[in-house]
């Protein structure tokens, strides 16, 4: 991961400032460093960091995706960005919690956001079209995994043969411009509206990924789960469906489990990855099981 030395100071630096400034380290965030950053009147977000290979992100998509999800009116708008930095306007909100994501007077208001993500921020995207199949991402993280002669090596051909099933169980999708990291945190909400931030891994997709992720991530109750089909697709949900469904949600909670073991191996952050890989991959077999059952 490619960080400058000292970012506080990077950040500091950046020449959109109108004077000097001090910025403040802004909690969370595996893949930047955080600041909050007040000048001339005004509150702005900066993200320090630059591409990690290790995980397939490219900040030049992330800044075309955040360009246009500021023109589709779903995130803050970009104010500047330069190498290793991305600038944006500071949401003054709540931060959501994966209880306030369960919470049934949020649930429909969360869809229509990310319902619209997926429609119209293609329309304001520039440059060559990002794809973000999680299923490749997987056989990367092995690949990578395997230069690194993780510990992890023996489960590996289990992981990718399972991964296999539910590829072929997911079968030809539906293609929207997809979030793919639908944490709780990357949800604000200002009081009167809801915004999505951090688009470090967007590209085009199926809904069914952003679906499973919000359901994963979320701990969402298989009946939750459901109901969140419905509310997307403004259907009952059949069992092609809920078959398909199964499988993108085990499919995200495998790739989280394999990004962290990657970040195991990678990252420089603080974090005890070893504790999140284990949770994911407990999370990932409980889902599996859960396919596994509706695929007899």
């Amino acid at each position: 991961m490619m960080l400058p030395p000292d970012p506080k100071a990077f950040a500091a630096g950046l020449r959109c400032w109108s004077g000097p400034v001090d910025p403040e380290p802004l909690p969370g965030g595996l893949t930047n460093t955080n600041f909050v950053v007040s000048d001339d009147g005004r509150r702005y977000v900066v993200r320090v960091g630059g591409d990690i290979p290790e995980h397939g992100i490219v900040r030049a998509i992330e800044l075309a995706a955040s360009q246009a999800a500021a023109a589709a009116g779903i995130s803050p708008i970009v104010y500047h960005h330069e190498p290793g930095a991305l600038v944006m306007d500071f949401v003054e909100g709540t931060t959501l919690t994966p209880e306030a994501v369960r919470d049934p007077r949020n649930l429909d208001r969360l869809v229509r956001l990310v319902r619209h993500a997926h429609r119209d921020i293609p329309r304001f995207f520039r440059g060559p079209a990002p794809m973000f199949w999680p299923f490749q991402v997987i056989r990367d993280y092995t690949h990578t995994l395997e230069d690194g002669e993780s510990h992890y090596l023996p489960m590996l051909v289990r992981l990718l043969d399972a991964a296999d099933r539910l590829e072929t169980a997911v079968g030809p999708i539906q293609l929207v411009f997809g979030h793919n990291d639908l944490l709780a945190a990357n949800f604000i909400d200002d009081g009167t509206r809801l915004w999505l931030v951090d688009w470090d891994y967007a590209g085009f997709n199926s809904p069914l990924f952003d679906l499973g992720g919000l359901a994963s991530n979320n701990s969402f109750s298989a009946a939750e789960g459901e109901h969140l089909l419905e509310l997307y697709f403004e259907r009952p949900v059949d069992d092609q469906l809920r078959r398909k469904a199964a499988a993108m949600t085990a499919a995200s909670l495998l790739r989280e489990s394999m990004w962290s073991m990657v970040s195991e191996i990678h990252s420089p952050l603080a974090f005890d990855y070893a504790a999140y890989t284990q949770e994911n991959l407990r999370r990932f077999e409980a889902a599996l099981a859960t396919f596994d059952a509706l695929d007899r």
